[in-house]
Order: C-alpha cells, then sequence, then structure tokens
C-alpha cells in the first residue's frame, strides 16, 4: 500500500486504506475457527469477580461465533459473512474518526477528568486470582520457622524485626504443609530440586492466571473469542511451550489470537505489559488485549542461612498471585467501561545497576538478591523520570498528579514521598496495596490499579492526570502517564 502520508489527514488516509484492504480480505478468506471452552478452576483458587464469567457454547468448526450453529444456506453464511465484514469496518472507522482528535498534542491539563480520545488505549477490566491459602503477618515466623524446621533464636529475632518493618499485613501462598510434606527435599539445604519447583510453579501459574482472567472477562463482559491479543508476564515459570499457549488454549481463546510473552522482568513486568498491551491497542485497529500475569514465590522458598540474608526479606515481604486486565482503543460505548486512559509510556535503565537486583537460577531454585542501595538508587534518578512523563501535559507539581506505583517495599514509597515532596495521601493505595498482598512481583500494580479504580468512581481523587510507575531489575524504570476517564 505504500507508506503513509504525513499528517493527521495522512493517516486517516492511510487507516481508510487498512480498511478497504480489510475488506478485500475478508471477502476471499474463510472465517477462522473460534473457540468457546471454558475449564473450571480449582476450588483452591479464588478469582476476585463481580459476575461470573459464563461459557460461551461451543460453534461447530469453521463458523464465527456471530453464526448460529444449525449450518444455514450459503446466502445466509454470505449475509452474516457480511454483518461480521460490516462490524470490523466500523471499528476500523471509529480509529479514523477519533484521528481528528486523538493525534497531535495531549492536551488537557486543568482540573476534572476526562471522557478521553477514542484513539488512546484504555483500561476496560480487571481481575485477580489468588490461592487459598492466606498467610496473617502475625503468623509467618511461627509458620515459616517450623516449615523450614529452623529453631535459631538470632534467625527468630531478626524475621520478627521485618516482619514489622513490611507493613504488609495478609499474603497469599502456593506454599503449604500439605505441599512441604509432599516435596521434603524443598527444606533441606544443598539439595537439587529445581524440577520439582518447576513442576509446582507451572502447575500454579496456569491455575492462578486462568482464574484471573475469567474474573477479568466477567467484568469486561464479552466473550473470550473477541479477546485478539494475550500478553503473559511471569518470573516463575520456564518451559517450552510457554504458560501463554496453556493459557490461550484453557480460556478458550481463538488459535488465531497473537501471544507475546514477557518473562523474568520481575516487579517492572506489570507496567512493561501495559505499555505492551498499550501499543498492540493503537496500532491495531478494533483489537482486545487480555494481559495475564502470574506469579508464586516456590522458586525461591528455601531454608534461612546466614549466607543468605536476603531469603529472610522474602519471607517476610512477598506473595503470590494472579492478576488479569483488558484494554483496547475506541471502547463500544453500550458495551465496554473504560476508567483508565493510558496516554504516554517509557522505559529508562541506569546504567551500572545490573548487580543491585541480581537472581540466578540453579539446581536448588532462583537464588535471589536484593541491594540494600536499591532505595537510593531509585531516588537518585526518580524526579528527572517523573518529569518526562508530566512534561507531556505541562505538568510541574508532584501533587497534581495522582500516582500508582509498584509498592516494591515501604522503603522505596517512603523515599519517593519524600523526595518528590508528595501529600501523604498520595502514594495511600500503592501502600493499602503492599498491606493486604504484599509484593506479588509483577501483580502488585494491577492491584493498586484496582485501588484506583475504586477512588476514581468514588469522586476521591480530583487530579486529571496520574503516573504508572514499577520498578524492576536492571534498574529498570516503567512509567506511563495516564487520565482518569468519567
Amino acid at each position: 500500500m505504500g507508506e503513509p502520508k504525513k499528517g493527521v489527514r495522512g493517516k486517516i488516509l492511510h487507516h481508510a486504506a487498512l480498511a478497504q484492504k480489510l475488506e478485500e480480505n475478508q471477502m476471499t478468506s474463510p472465517q477462522p475457527t473460534i473457540l468457546f471452552s471454558f475449564h473450571s478452576c480449582r476450588r483452591s483458587l479464588r478469582p476476585n469477580t463481580k459476575q461470573p464469567c459464563k461459557p460461551e457454547p461451543k460453534q461447530p468448526h469453521g463458523e464465527h461465533p456471530l453464526l448460529k450453529a444449525n449450518h444455514p444456506s450459503r446466502t445466509q453464511r454470505n449475509h452474516r459473512s457480511g454483518e461480521i465484514l460490516n462490524l470490523r469496518q466500523k471499528e476500523a472507522t471509529s480509529v479514523c474518526e477519533s484521528a481528528m482528535s486523538g493525534l497531535g498534542s495531549i492536551g488537557g491539563g486543568g482540573n476534572g477528568r476526562s471522557h478521553g480520545s477514542g484513539g488512546k488505549a484504555k483500561l476496560l477490566a480487571l481481575g485477580k486470582g489468588l490461592p487459598e491459602q492466606v498467610l496473617p503477618q502475625e503468623k509467618l515466623v511461627e509458620t515459616y520457622l517450623q516449615d523450614t524446621s529452623c529453631d535459631d533464636p538470632a534467625t527468630r529475632a531478626k524475621l520478627e524485626r521485618l516482619c514489622k518493618t513490611t507493613t504488609v499485613r495478609t499474603r497469599y501462598t502456593v506454599m503449604s504443609k500439605e505441599l512441604l510434606d509432599e516435596h521434603p527435599e524443598l527444606k533441606t539445604e544443598g539439595t537439587p530440586t529445581l524440577t520439582p519447583r518447576l513442576d509446582i510453579c507451572n502447575a500454579a501459574v496456569l491455575e492462578l492466571g486462568a482464574a484471573a482472567a475469567r474474573a477479568a472477562l466477567g467484568e469486561w463482559g464479552r466473550p473470550a473469542a473477541h479477546i485478539t491479543h494475550l500478553v503473559y508476564i511471569s518470573s516463575s515459570e520456564l518451559r517450552l511451550p510457554g504458560g501463554d499457549l496453556f493459557l490461550a488454549t484453557r480460556l478458550g481463546l481463538s488459535p488465531n489470537t497473537v501471544r507475546t510473552s514477557l518473562l523474568f522482568l520481575g516487579c517492572s513486568g506489570g507496567a512493561a505489559a501495559l505499555r505492551t498491551a498499550k501499543d498492540i491497542a493503537e496500532n491495531n485497529p478494533g483489537s482486545r488485549v487480555l494481559v495475564i500475569a502470574a506469579e508464586t514465590t516456590v522458586l525461591g522458598f528455601r531454608p534461612p542461612s546466614a549466607d543468605r540474608p536476603y531469603d529472610l526479606v522474602g519471607a517476610a515481604l512477598f506473595g503470590d498471585g494472579a492478576s488479569a486486565a483488558i484494554i483496547g482503543a475506541s471502547p463500544i460505548s453500550a458495551e465496554e467501561d473504560p476508567f483508565l486512559e493510558l496516554e504516554f509510556s517509557t522505559q529508562e535503565f541506569l546504567p551500572g545497576t545490573d548487580k543491585v537486583i541480581d537472581g540466578k537460577i540453579s539446581e536448588e531454585g532462583i537464588n535471589f538478591k536484593l541491594g540494600r542501595d536499591l532505595p537510593e538508587k531509585i531516588e537518585s534518578r526518580i524526579e528527572g523520570f517523573c518529569r518526562i512523563l508530566m512534561d507531556k501535559v505541562g505538568i510541574k507539581k508532584f501533587n497534581d498528579v495522582f500516582w500508582a506505583v509498584h509498592p516494591g517495599g515501604p522503603a522505596i514509597l517512603n523515599r519517593l514521598e519524600v523526595c518528590l515532596e508528595l501529600d501523604p495521601d498520595k502514594l495511600k493505595i500503592s501502600r493499602k496495596a503492599l498491606m493486604n498482598y504484599g509484593n506479588v512481583s509483577s501483580n502488585t500494580v494491577f492491584y493498586v490499579l484496582e485501588y484506583l479504580r475504586d477512588e476514581l468512581k468514588k469522586g476521591t481523587i480530583r487530579e486529571e492526570w496520574g503516573l504508572i510507575l514499577a520498578f524492576g531489575p536492571g534498574i529498570t524504570f516503567e512509567g506511563m502517564l495516564v487520565r482518569g476517564i468519567n
């Protein structure tokens, strides 16, 4: 088709050409087979959803979900194929129309939230899946020491101090007494346990991820077959094919669903997945992107050792769980209810800091080290990084935006609050997520966004613009400028 012409009009003409090419392809190409089967979730997982996600009826092989299952005549099939084509053309046309208002300067900046611009990606639904085993922080010391057969008084005293300083109250965990009874080698120092750990993790992330996805699909209210792309993020599994394929099959996604996996990005993974989904949604008219993040600490679970002091920090801070989100541009007003518009995203790493967050896989699982200077390193760059995002809309004061920060730990949140001179309530939802779930790696930013949605709906957040931030190995900064939607 050639290169698109420059400027707004050129981009609109380019989108119109894409729509014409789509029509030509649809008239000559068969419709893809769409699968609708959902697998039930284990009782050990508790998907969080406002309404159940009802299974879609299976369609005969080769039929689109908009077609009936009673083998219609060729005339009827051609008519319904035309309906499908019209629907897809309308979705592409809506993107073309939104280009007039969505391209060029972001604009905005004042008080009050926007209705959003059509061409920008939007957050349409959220969901989460949690293990059944709840671990109150006040019981962590006894549970961990009993599970690892440790009776060292110094270890007990240190773990008790850590449990108080993390500010965590509740976490959810895959690891249990029953699992350790089945695999006693997991609590034996120096034992090669990578294979059983991966077996546990690979199964757990599928169960948790599927539960979170079903919750998000139930809130979204549209069939799973309408998902066009899947972005899967995890630092807890290692296999070929990956969890993205098994989740697509388990959820009944179309075989034509385009899958992307982001692995071992640690705590910045959730924000990286949002950035990836935003790019996909805005560059594929009519697409709907399902993001799934699933994590478990089983790979890093081991008995305490003086040679690995960080193990106790992990025991006091990290939890397990999964989250899911659905993202798309040009939402259908009668069917979709977006609450956040994803305006601009960026990523940056700090040279020379690759050892500050360090993890290596061995025969005993993953050995994880976290530098004590991590909060200091983040503080050294955070102001300039945030200004890159805020400058897009001309905002100068850090208290003039709302904040959704991945809570890696209380020290990081405290440093941000002091360095940027934030009002005490600015990081309230991040602290709340840390308190109720712990640090669940890539998932936690989605738990923060769930609390953000609640605050936006209640009207307690008055700012129009906000920032999503997360920090991971590298040290890598992930940031996104977002806008609340009425």
